[in-house]
């Protein structure tokens, strides 16, 4: 979903032709030696589960690794296929080879040019232009690619935008050029599997309006992408919680769609992603652990979407989330992992999550106990950071399905005046299932800004880093912004949300946070401006109770 044009690192021919695409070849066609293992798109897709997205890295601009990313080297994928990975998607040419030869399934495709000059949507669009440069690009692609293996698979462009029923039979018809493109272009492709895709590569376009193309050869399979709930995925309006019975049947609903409406085609959800940068770990691993047993149970094979801030630090060569990783990696339909209690009621006006042991500064150290969902399991061991594991009786206890932890142990790592911080993580090993979750110990106190206010047209055009002293977690919640006389400043509609979401803007477009800063964006100074009021931002941060305590307010004044 959030990635750019890969296609344009395979140069267009330039052209005078009128025509909607060549009637016949441009060029003749490539001529490869050796053989090709023909498969299936049912096996092909059933063997590239799971798969992980090189997300915005050979099609950042200006440069490759400009956003998020360091460059891509092999050893980033050796790091992939040890955690369990089977296919690398989504990137062009040079790096196939690397891919390939490491025993990944691959699967190349246009990217972001479906949101310039490939955007059948735009008021005036010229689709004879669109169709014949489309039918070029593919061309070129196939020729360049036509004699790699059978574990490249062709997808005929990433996410094209899509509003009405005919803007659908238009991307209808960009797969059908697609297909002719790579047939034209010989070599292996008539026998190459290809993935076709939907409007939008949305669920619910591609249920309504996908139509494959007839006349060829190729083995297909659909793919789409799943970004759903928006409002939790991307940290939108204050959801900060997920795991409902209406979450889930949400998310059901959605998939059952899709498998109802092409029962035999093989289906690949090509992107999802529940960052552990800006999603609760409590709320994640239930949305993981829901979304990947729910895809095995309508036979979807899955790929993780993964930009440099998600999933794997490139650099570092480590995995930010492994519990998330080895419920990807590992679980299936039947799987019954061990998840940690959290807040699933949107009425609530507070949050609470098992994934943390929470303490505030200044007050006694007391036990404290976590719910679980034990999903017939049973706790096998704990073990803190160095791998020494606590002691049953001693340090903790289970009750039903409750963890408690002794006020002597966490005595070991806390007291009123620890400094505020992550002191500890604890590790939890259970019977069964792919789950590993890890509790962190987190001494809290609200944190503090370098200044609590400034003329919003001061600061006008730019965004608005204002230094942070963290007291617990160095991660934003969520923001409240009110203008000085209650007016919600975003989305006013959330007024018919629960307490902890109404009056929230929206993460990255509306805030931001790094190591040292939080960050009011220009378009929501903008707001403020356009308001022609003074407004209050409220910093919340974890552990959330409507921002009463845990909370810090900035000033941008008028």
């Amino acid at each position: 979903m959030r990635s750019f044009l890969s296609g344009a690192l395979l140069a267009l021919l330039a052209s005078t032709k009128t025509s909607a695409y060549p009637a016949t070849a441009i060029s003749p066609g490539a001529v490869c030696t050796g053989t090709f293992s023909a498969i299936s798109a049912s096996d092909f897709v059933s063997n590239l589960h799971p798969g992980w997205n090189l997300g915005n890295t050979l099609d950042a601009i200006p440069d490759e690794g400009s956003w998020n990313n360091v460059p891509v080297v092999a050893s980033t994928f050796d790091t992939v296929k040890s955690a369990g990975f089977k296919t690398w998607l989504q990137r062009v040419s040079d790096v196939v080879d690397m891919i390939v030869a490491r025993g990944f399934y691959a699967i190349v495709n246009v990217h972001h040019d479906s949101w310039a000059w490939a955007d059948v949507t735009q008021s005036g669009a010229n689709l004879t232009m669109i169709e014949e440069r489309f039918y070029r690009l593919w061309y070129q692609i196939g020729t360049k690619l036509a004699c790699k293996s059978s574990l490249v698979a062709f997808e005929s462009i990433n996410e094209p935008p899509c509003n009405t029923e005919a803007d659908a039979a238009e991307i209808n018809k960009l797969n059908r050029i697609f297909l002719q493109a790579i047939n034209d272009a010989g070599g292996f492709n008539p026998e190459r599997v290809v993935t076709l895709v939907g409007g939008g590569e949305d669920s619910i376009k591609t249920s309504e309006w996908f139509v494959a193309p007839s006349g060829f050869p190729n083995p297909y399979a659909i793919q789409f992408h799943y970004y759903s709930p928006y409002d939790f995925i991307f940290s939108a309006w204050g959801k900060t919680i997920w795991g409902s019975d209406d979450d889930k049947s949400a998310l059901q609903s959605d998939f059952q769609l899709l498998r109802d409406n092409f029962t035999d085609v093989p289906l690949i959800l090509g992107e999802y992603d529940a960052s552990p940068t800006n999603t609760e770990p409590a709320a994640r691993w239930k949305y993981v652990d829901f979304l990947v047993k729910t895809a095995a149970s309508f036979d979807i094979s899955c790929v993780l979407w993964d930009n440099g801030l998600d999933h794997l630090d490139r650099t570092a060569g480590t995995w930010r989330d492994p519990n998330s990783i080895s419920m990807i990696t590992n679980s299936n339909e039947s799987t019954t992992n061990s998840l940690p209690g959290s807040t699933e009621d949107g009425s609530a006006t507070t949050q609470s999550s098992s994934a943390y042991i929470f303490h505030q500064y200044g007050t006694d150290v007391t036990e404290q106990s976590l719910p679980f969902v034990f999903n017939s399991n049973t706790l096998s061991s704990i073990s803190d950071s160095t791998g020494s594991k606590l002691s049953l009786g001693t340090d903790y206890s289970v009750s039903g399905e409750n963890i408690i932890f002794t006020a002597a142990y966490l005595s070991k790592h806390l007291s009123s005046t620890t400094a505020p911080g992550i002191v500890a993580s604890l590790t939890l090993q259970f019977s069964g299932g792919d789950s590993s979750p890890v509790i962190q110990i987190v001494q809290w106190t609200p944190p503090t800004l370098s200044s609590t206010s400034v003329a919003a047209s001061s600061v006008s055009g730019s965004d608005l880093s204002i230094p942070i002293t963290w007291g617990g977690l160095p991660t934003v919640a969520a923001v409240k912004a009110l203008t000085e006389s209650g007016i919600y400043l975003f989305d006013d509609w959330t007024v018919y949300l629960g307490p902890i979401q109404q009056a929230r803007a929206t993460y990255s477009s509306h805030y931001n946070w790094d190591a040292s800063h939080v960050i009011i964006t220009s378009s929501a100074i903008s707001s403020v401006i356009s308001a022609g009021e003074s407004s209050v931002f409220t910093f919340e941060f974890y552990p959330r109770d409507n921002g009463v305590v845990n909370g810090v307010n900035f000033t941008l004044t008028v």
